[in-house]
């Protein structure tokens, strides 16, 4: 059986007819209905093929495998399994602890598993807003078709401005040019025909057959009609899709689950680690409690008849529940999904939670131009004609925006014989229309061009000064011969019979003229063909060698801005060189005859300008430590001047190294080695005639360094890139679904701007996410503390299992989530991005979690053995246990401590959003803030004061510790307000001692890095080819960059 590259071969070879016969199909009749149906459910929509995504029920499973859930799983087991071996087996409520436990590891998996599922449907509904129409012959008709229900047979009619919707082998083809930078990564638009043509001995591979057009592709020109011969998975582009995505599918954890290990982002490696770390300090912890327990025969004081060891093993659930902080993973869903619903708002749709964070950490962002620092929009800025100067005001596609006036004085331009001349005879030599359009979503009206994007300037400049949409039918066009890498240009003759100028205020034209040749094309090719030239009183004289000197000296002067420069000739005729009815002469003939003689009118200079907003992006990026670098297919001098213009070079950048041609980095077509790739693409900032391979080559070069990398592509040949950078940004507008399923965000705007938004964004919710782990952690550490002192001092537990859970999970976890809202601070940018094997807490953050742990411990056991001497008047659990009511009076003590530990977290909360600022410090700017106070303080009074909850299940006694109780919890937060407000003082040199480490220890860093590159020792790295490549392996370069554990503060 013939494989989808050798039908596909065999399509392009045959003849057209035998193509047709093959696919039971007719060139104009087209299929039937019910034979396109019957394609269609034989093979299926005209669609990549997706992975099924999956269901709900495997992201929660999925979600339960977490390191930290699975110990709370086992702290829940063992605490179960504990009461019922116990003599309250038969008690309901004796298993709450364990139920409860069971009740948050499900909310939290839950909360997560539908968070990414909704992200999911957000990338689909975003797939299905961007389906196109394609027009193709049914029964004989003509008729509108999606592109997903195109099948196999079809015979689709193309026309300028169409995507291609499947691979097709054309059977009429009008000077069609498609664009299949897309596919292939070349620039320039490729003509196509329908006849084939015999291969010539020497004659150069092709990209792609003549004869045929690929689905993607965009038609810039011309007209057509082809057979489809194969749709979705069988194209070209499916083909590639498969490559990348691999022939083995998506590999598999536990046989059946994803595994997404090789996807992991900095976020997600740093929350295992800590999880890990926590995890073997809980197990330690209580391994050491349960045998100082068992030692110390420690009891339950309500079972004093019960083993030591039975009621230390609860202890020890106890302590579980105190040391795993099990709110981490919500509070860092939660923020996540609130962080990409902002994004959403900021144009970026985030198609991996975590992968928000991983762009907040970038140090390089490798942007392409076109679209993305630029509009993608070609417009006309300057223009010369008659020997006079002209500005070109306005931007993007709309003609009623800006006018024509004169460089010197700006007087208005728009009635200028030789500007009205120039943009007429420009007009008629384009096959470029401008209609405003609708957009179905908005409903707001827009210009557009559909065609050539190189003419839309032309074409929007002439409807500035007045000239019809109806141009084509004023003037006839009876000639067209198109333009060709080979002539430089293009020629068009129309009918001006009967006129005496060209137009209204338009140049003189000689008696009896009858036609007239327009020329458009590269300026050097096209005076070397004028011998005369206009003048601006409309008169004609001779082109002189000074004349042409002069002319070529204004092109010099727009080529060094960066404008494409074209220029515009034209031949009054009274008749044609040559009988139009004579099928022997050929193009060429024809070009030759009519090119004679030409008379230049003038210069029209254009330039993609550059985005709203993105200069200041840039310097902001810039500031905030990360290195923008262009990557464009532009020539050089363009694109250094688009770089200028958005501050991506600046002045004081040597642009001898700062800017390369792609091809000085493979000289002689192969790659310089790893040594000389990585001294050059660690200080340039724009490279320019780039192909989609170089892309590639460019991020493994930045990920040697061992920096983090974002990545722009729109491309199917910049999937590569984006699936080996460490965060693929993709276009939502002009992106192919194959660029967009290698990416982890995708820009719904194309817009740089967004990525910095993204970045900015980043930063602010990783901090947040760095504030909530610290309050967290300190709160744990805290109950750790408390309850460590407890059994060692013969003290009575101060609360139970369940009021843990209760404390962390409804009290402190809304301030949590609250902080992880926390806005960016002002400066934000101004960090240098952290490293990326920077753990999220780092040491002086260790410090301050357990001064502030051991600060809250310190007020609370005192209010708690304050509260134990008022109501027991013992403080040890064995003198307690004598007195009467012992277990009343035990739960009022607890009960005041309770609420005083309640009390001091809501303090510490407001403390917490600034690690090293005062608390008053903006004290209301985070709103959500209030409103988790506010709860946290409901659930308080609930907890305390509603029965059956408060005196059955968390055993509280609220309404029985009178006002004396009440004013000794008071202690408990205006002592933590203090003691953590001075402790700020010590974390401040500490965070300031950090970056002077972190700016040392980067400059040693660049240090070795230079004299490794500049050594002659070759350095051995290893290179990925799957998704596992999101990060380098490690290399001799990598090892250097690696950040390594400050020293111990000195205080």
């Amino acid at each position: 059986m013939a494989t989808a590259e050798e039908i596909a071969q065999r399509d392009a070879e045959d003849s057209i007819e035998q193509v047709i016969s093959r696919y039971t199909t007719d060139l104009q009749s087209g299929l039937t209905t019910a034979s396109a149906e019957h394609k269609l459910k034989e093979d299926g929509l005209n669609e990549l093929y997706k992975p099924p995504k999956p269901t709900l029920l495997m992201l929660f499973i999925m979600q339960l495998l977490g390191f930290i859930i699975i110990l709370l799983i086992i702290a829940a087991v063992a605490s179960m399994t504990v009461n019922a071996t116990g003599s309250k087996r038969d008690d309901p409520l004796s298993y709450t602890t364990g139920i409860a436990i069971f009740v948050i590891v499900i909310l939290n998996a839950g909360i997560a598993a539908w968070t990414e599922h909704k992200a999911g449907d957000a990338l689909e509904a975003l797939s299905k807003m961007t389906q196109a129409a394609i027009y193709v012959i049914r029964d004989g008709k003509e008729v509108q078709i999606t592109t997903n229900t195109v099948v196999r047979g079809d015979i689709v009619v193309l026309g300028t401005g169409d995507v291609v919707p499947a691979d097709m082998r054309l059977a009429e083809a009008e000077d069609l040019k498609v664009s299949e930078m897309a596919l292939t990564g070349e620039p320039d638009d490729v003509s196509k025909t329908w006849k084939l043509k015999p291969k010539k001995e020497g004659e150069p591979e092709k990209l792609t057959p003549e004869v045929c057009v690929f689905s993607g592709c965009n038609v810039t020109n011309g007209k057509g009609r082809g057979v489809v011969t194969a749709t979705g998975m069988g194209t070209r582009i499916g083909r590639i899709a498969q490559l990348i995505a691999g022939e083995e599918g998506p590999k598999k954890k536990c046989y059946c689950l994803p595994d997404t290990s090789a996807n992991q982002t900095p976020l997600q490696r740093n929350l295992e680690q800590l999880g890990a770390k926590i995890g073997i300090l809980a197990i330690v912890v209580c391994v050491l409690v349960f045998i100082i327990g068992v030692v110390l025969d420690r009891k339950d004081l309500d079972n004093l008849d019960s083993p030591s060891a039975l009621y230390m093993v609860l202890i020890a659930v106890t302590l579980a529940v105190a040391a795993i902080p099990e709110g981490i993973p919500l509070c860092v869903t939660i923020s996540l999904s609130i962080g990409c619903s902002d994004m959403v708002n900021q144009h970026v749709l985030v198609r991996k939670l975590a992968a928000v964070e991983t762009l907040g950490s970038a140090s390089v962002i490798c942007s392409d131009k076109t679209g993305t620092l630029t509009e993608g929009k070609m417009t006309m800025v300057n223009m010369w004609a008659a020997g006079v100067s002209y500005d070109v005001a306005g931007k993007g596609f709309d003609p009623t925006v800006g006018k024509i006036t004169k460089c010197d004085g700006g007087a208005d331009a728009t009635r200028d014989m030789a500007v009205r001349s120039t943009l007429l005879s420009g007009i008629l030599c384009c096959n470029t229309t401008l209609e405003k359009v609708k957009d179905p979503d908005t409903g707001e009206e827009k210009w557009e061009p559909r065609g050539n994007s190189s003419e839309a300037p032309i074409v929007v400049a002439a409807r500035k000064v007045g000239h019809s949409e109806k141009v084509s039918e004023e003037y006839p066009r009876i000639i067209e011969i198109p333009f060709s890498s080979s002539r430089k240009m293009m020629l068009t003759v129309s009918d001006v019979g009967g006129r005496s100028n060209l137009c209204e205020d338009g140049m003189p034209l000689p008696t009896g003229t009858k036609y007239m040749a327009v020329c458009k094309g590269a300026p050097n090719f096209i005076v070397d063909l004028c011998e005369e030239r206009m003048m601006p009183d409309g008169s004609v004289s001779k082109m002189t060698d000074a004349a042409k000197a002069e002319v070529l000296k204004v092109v010099d002067e727009y080529s060094m801005k960066a404008l494409r420069v074209l220029a515009v000739a034209v031949r009054p005729m009274k008749e044609l060189p040559f009988d139009t009815h004579d099928d022997e002469i050929s193009t060429d003939q024809k070009f030759s005859a009519l090119r004679q003689d030409l008379r230049l009118l003038g210069l029209v200079a254009s330039i993609d300008p550059d985005r709203d907003g993105v200069k200041d992006s840039v310097l902001a990026a810039r500031g905030a430590g990360i290195r923008v670098v262009m990557i464009t297919g532009d020539y050089l001098k363009t694109a250094i001047a688009i770089a200028k213009n958005v501050q991506i070079l600046q002045p004081q950048d040597d642009e001898a190294t700062a800017a390369v041609d792609c091809n000085s980095l493979r000289p002689g077509g192969q790659y310089l080695e790893h040594r000389e790739m990585d001294r050059m693409t660690s200080t340039v900032r724009v490279f320019a005639r780039a192909k989609p391979e170089d892309k590639l080559e460019i991020v493994k070069s930045i990920q040697r360094m061992g920096q983090v990398a974002a990545m722009t592509g729109d491309g199917v040949n910049d999937a590569p890139a984006l699936n080996q950078a460490n965060i693929g940004v993709a276009m939502g507008i002009q992106g192919t679904e194959v660029a967009k399923g290698a990416s982890d965000m995708i820009l719904t705007d194309d817009n740089f701007c967004s990525i910095v938004s993204a970045v900015e964004k980043g930063r602010a919710i990783y901090s947040g996410i760095q504030k909530f782990v610290a309050f967290i952690m300190s709160v744990h550490i805290a109950e750790v503390m408390q309850i460590f002192v407890c059994i060692v001092a013969g003290i009575p537990v101060m609360r139970t299992p369940l009021q843990i859970l209760f404390l962390i999970l409804v009290t402190d976890l809304p301030p949590s989530i609250a902080l992880g809202m926390e806005p960016g601070e002002p400066g934000i940018l101004k960090l240098r991005p952290r490293p990326k094997t920077e753990p999220i807490v780092l040491g002086w953050m260790w410090f301050s979690m357990i001064l502030n742990g051991a600060v809250l411990s310190l007020v609370i056991i005192g209010v708690y053995i304050a509260a134990l001497v008022y109501y027991c008047g013992e403080i040890l659990q064995a003198e307690i246990a004598t007195i009467e009511d012992s277990t009343l009076q035990l739960s009022k003590a607890r009960t005041v401590t309770f609420i005083s530990l309640v009390w001091s977290e809501n303090v510490r909360s407001y403390i917490a959003r600034s690690f090293d600022k005062p608390f008053y410090v903006n004290l209301c700017g985070n709103r959500m803030m209030q409103y988790a106070i506010v709860l946290a303080q409901i659930a308080l009074y609930s907890a305390v004061f509603i029965p059956f909850l408060s005196d059955k299940i968390l055993v509280l006694r609220g309404k029985d510790i009178g006002g004396e109780g009440w004013a000794l919890a008071v202690i408990g937060p205006c002592g933590t307000l203090i003691l953590c407000e001075l402790s700020k003082v010590i974390t401040h040199y500490q965070m300031k001692s950090y970056q002077r480490w972190l700016a040392k220890k980067e400059a040693e860093n660049a240090a070795k890095l230079e004299a490794e590159m500049a050594s002659p020792k070759k350095v051995v790295e290893a290179e990925s080819s799957s998704k596992e490549a999101k990060e380098p392996l490690a290399s001799s370069v990598d090892k250097i960059e690696k950040v390594e554990r400050p020293p111990a503060v000195r205080l």
